[in-house]
């Protein structure tokens, strides 16, 4: 018999099978052939308030050599969107079924886990403490969202689960006071984060709820998009005879193609939707068909482990107007009234981890229309992310409808529960700055030590068992973080259990009234009198935020290379200052304007 989650979703149910049906015999974590029709995510509803779900994760060396992982449901079907509400509660069963994949090792038969999955008995540490770090250890991080960082909720730091464990319980309950809008789930085992997400461990997870803040979506048929970067699958192919000469490809000194600043040439790695691969050099567009003109809620994940994203829509070749309604999960005008709910835009920065929400009309019968990413300059020492399509957008009138849509009525939603966080005059103000270091001065390609450093205090890496955290804060605090970028690439700032204001950006004060998780730093460039920085206000009101949790660049190879660092947030009662708790201040009335800054 067929999972109640695959009834409820037959379409999707055969969608997945087929497509695991034309992997390679042995092979769990199937892949699309490049130019294939964009299949939607497995959405998993909770119902009756309650979610309740059975992962387990797989790794699977292919014939090339690459390295594919894999989330899976006990039908095989991959990478589900899980779908709450706030108040709702998550109970998801890890089963971790990653396997030694060396070159001498051999790939695990599919499917043999299955049925000894939960007669396992553990052995070893307790996966709430083990805090492991291995190429076969794995937890899970739920990406933006404001739970509580500890065991069977989101704690990273310790929590490791091996594969000789039985299935690792999560189980929490969605903040009643959680943003709609899309999130995330990855695995964040220290030095194991990027291989594990660049092969495809991740997932969205969805808080409904967006039209309750953003009445101009609801009604709307929603689509949800996951791009995910890979090792190139045509590594040693010369770039395609459509792009202009570009210089010599260089290698940086993580191993990826390096900018080389025209816009083409190859990059450091290919990137998927849904995963339905786009490789180097054609791009071939994966297919996303639509109807003509249908307007829909796009909800776009960049689930990269490095490579940043500028999207755009074109027709023809003119960028089409898309309606930003949410950025890291947050709506635009959570803050009521401070600005407008959709922000129109032609083209959106996403840096790795970062997700947007946005309006988009699709284009008449007819009329050629590509989802494509624009090249993104990540400075000096950065990789290499050119020009390259990623879908291409064919109007049918006999285009399937997307599975969910928004519903069209629907109460607002409650007040928020704290003042606005840019109301609020930070107790403190605290100075870090991005740097790295070759391991071998002597050897301009030896490896880079990556480091986020507090300012007065001696760069080193992130140690994972080091006792006391590198800062902190009590709950009820709100602080300014000034973050600096002394390094030739663009970092990508992001830390756990909360969002963040933009307050300055380079120096110079930006009007944005609402949040992110996930923000770029610019890169410094020799002929700079000062350091690129930016300025964070960051919000540790909410009780959910006590307890130790990590902020670090998203880069994940930069953030595995060491480029990580701990907060412990106390108990308020526990603050040695009295006036601990934040002060309101006037707002003022550029408040009310949308920043004219890059959106991300």
């Amino acid at each position: 018999m067929l999972p109640r989650y695959c009834l409820l979703a037959l379409a999707a149910c055969a969608l997945a099978q087929s497509a695991h049906a034309g992997s390679s015999e042995g092979d769990p974590c199937s892949r699309a052939a490049p130019g294939a029709e964009i299949p939607e995510p497995r959405e998993l509803h909770s119902e009756h308030g309650v979610l309740e779900v059975e992962l387990s994760i797989h790794n699977y060396r292919e014939p090339d050599g690459s390295v594919r992982y894999c989330y899976l449901l006990p039908d095989g079907g991959e990478s589900p969107a899980l779908r709450l509400s706030p108040g709702d509660l998550l109970i998801l069963h890890l089963t971790n079924d990653l396997t030694d994949i060396s070159p001498s090792g051999k790939p695990p038969p599919v499917g043999a886990h299955s049925h000894a999955a939960h007669s396992r008995e553990t052995h070893g540490p307790d996966p709430c403490s083990s805090g492991a770090m291995t190429p076969v250890s794995t937890n899970l991080h739920f990406h933006g969202l404001t739970v509580p960082p500890v065991c069977h909720q989101d704690d990273v730091l310790r929590t490791s689960v091996q594969p000789s464990d039985g299935p690792f319980e999560y189980r929490f309950r969605i903040p009643l006071n959680e943003p709609p809008g899309l999130y995330w789930y990855h695995p964040h085992i220290h030095g194991f984060s990027s291989v594990q997400v660049s092969g495809g461990a991740s997932g969205p997870m969805v808080i409904e709820g967006l039209e309750r803040a953003t009445p101009d979506v609801a009604g709307l048929p929603e689509r949800l998009l996951v791009i995910r970067d890979q090792a190139l699958v045509n590594p040693d192919a010369p770039p395609s005879k459509s792009e202009p000469v570009v210089p010599k490809m260089l290698i940086d000194r993580d191993g990826d193609a390096a900018n080389n600043g025209t816009g083409f040439g190859k990059p450091a790695k290919d990137l998927s939707i849904n995963f339905v691969p786009v490789p180097y050099p054609d791009y071939p567009p994966a297919l996303l068909r639509m109807r003509p003109g249908e307007r829909q809620l796009w909800r776009v994940l960049n689930a990269s482990s490095v490579t940043y994203l500028n999207l755009a829509v074109l027709f023809g070749r003119t960028a089409q107007r898309l309606g930003l309604v949410a950025i890291d999960g947050v709506p635009m005008n959570a803050p009521l009234g401070r600005s407008p709910p959709v922000t129109w835009v032609d083209h959106i920065g996403v840096p790795p981890g970062a997700r947007v929400e946005f309006i988009l009309d699709g284009p008449p019968l007819g009329v050629p229309a590509l989802l494509v990413t624009r090249t993104v300059d990540t400075g000096q020492g950065g990789e290499n992310d050119p020009n390259r399509a990623l879908a291409s957008i064919v109007a049918s009138a006999d285009a399937p409808e997307p599975q969910s849509k928004l519903p069209a009525v629907s109460e607002a939603l409650p007040p928020p529960a704290f003042p606005w966080l840019g109301d609020v005059t930070p107790l403190r103000v605290r100075h870090f700055y991005f740097s790295e270091k070759l391991q071998d001065p002597k050897n301009p390609n030896s490896a880079t030590d990556f480091y986020i450093t507090e300012e007065g205090k001696t760069p080193a890496p992130f140690d994972p068992s080091a006792a006391a955290p590198d800062i902190v804060a009590y709950q009820g605090d709100v602080e300014d973080w000034v973050i600096e970028n002394r390094s030739t690439e663009l970092h990508a700032f992001h830390i756990h259990q909360l969002h963040f204001m933009l307050v300055d950006w380079l120096g110079m004060p930006v009007n944005e009234p609402f949040l992110r998780d996930t923000v770029n730093v610019p890169y410094f460039r020799p002929q700079m009198l000062q350091y690129p920085s930016v300025r964070l206000r960051m919000d540790f009101r909410d009780p959910n935020t006590v307890g130790t949790f990590v902020y670090h660049c998203h880069l994940l190879e930069h953030e595995d290379g060491g480029m990580m660092g701990t907060i412990r947030v106390e108990p308020a009662a526990a603050s040695p200052e009295p006036a601990h708790q934040s002060r309101l201040k006037v707002p003022d009335s550029h408040n009310d304007q949308v920043s004219a800054t890059r959106p991300l």
